[in-house]
């Protein structure tokens, strides 16, 4: 059982939060979805052994937003890493690699990921950036694209094949993902403010082999679509074992959605007391179906961005 205690802010320490720094993006609220809408700050009780205070650091998510318009404000394409299923072809090996999974020192999986290459050897990727990162393309020159990823330091060299050039140069849709505290704020730019769109509970990714993956940290591009995403019976890929509604991709398999519907059952399960919990996905990032129902809509497949976080 779950429970989730309101926390009461005065009106002075909540603008503090707000706006503490002169130079950060101004955030307010004005929800477009206001079902299971989290307080600021809340405590988390589960079961009888585990509670934890939680809530929005609006500072650090208002220094987020001015980061992604810093990274962005410039000359420069911006792009995003693309190798979904291997579409592009399985990167190499890295330099330094550790297993199982197969993955960089960095945690990066090889599996989807996308090759990146220091300037002094093309010959051999240094790491792996994911699937759906955004990145900022300084140059192209023969098969490669000398770029800087978000959310990588240094300068990288990609094969052409696997960046894709975005149509934008600013971004207004943002969905923030917070791990640590299970929960979501949906933000998007409406002149120089900031709107606080929804504040939800979800889940992410779980850590455990061979089925379940940690949701990955990052900033990424939203991807794709499905109204409806079927998946197949865990250790049987030849069966059906149900799907996932109004599913929004951003990295790899990692899609941002409905409550899994599990067969035989078919009818939608709009929430579950599982939200807000501990991580328990497969790698995505679940919400309620009418907030998911929410994203799916909202959200502009290569002109807004998922920000992942702990």
């Amino acid at each position: 059982m779950i429970k989730i205690f309101n926390l009461k802010l005065s009106i002075a320490f909540f603008l503090l939060t707000l706006f503490s720094f002169s130079k950060s993006a101004i955030i307010e609220k004005e929800l477009l979805y206001d079902k299971y809408t989290l307080p600021d700050a809340y405590i988390i009780k589960i079961g009888d052994n585990y509670t934890q205070h939680r809530g929005y650091n609006w500072t650090k998510i208002s220094n987020i937003l001015d980061d992604v318009d810093n990274f962005t404000h410039d000359q420069y394409n911006l792009g995003s890493l693309k190798n979904y299923k291997n579409v592009n072809g399985k990167p190499g090996p890295a330099i330094k690699m550790k297993s199982p999974p197969e993955s960089d020192i960095y945690g990066v999986r090889r599996n989807q990921g996308i090759p990146l290459y220091s300037e002094n050897n093309l010959n051999q990727p240094e790491r792996y950036a994911w699937d759906g990162s955004l990145v900022k393309i300084l140059s192209r020159n023969g098969n490669f694209s000398k770029i800087q990823a978000k959310d990588i330091d240094g300068i990288w060299y990609i094969p052409n094949r696997y960046i894709e050039t975005l149509p934008t140069k600013r971004f207004n849709k943002i969905i923030v993902i917070n791990r640590s505290f299970q929960n979501v704020v949906t933000l998007e730019r409406v002149g120089s403010i900031w709107k606080i769109r929804s504040k939800n509970p979800i889940t992410t990714g779980k850590d455990k082999l061979p089925y379940s993956y940690a949701t990955p940290l990052g900033v990424f591009v939203t991807q794709n679509k499905l109204k409806r995403m079927d998946y197949m019976k865990f250790g049987n890929e030849s069966e059906p074992g149900g799907y996932s509604p109004y599913a929004t991709r951003f990295s790899g398999g990692g899609y941002f959605h409905g409550f899994p519907v599990d067969l035989p059952r078919t009818s939608i399960i709009e929430y579950s007391n599982s939200l807000g919990s501990l991580p328990i996905s497969h790698m995505c990032v679940r919400s309620s179906a009418s907030h998911a129902q929410f994203v799916y809509n909202w959200a502009e497949v290569d002109k807004s961005l998922f920000i992942v976080i702990d």
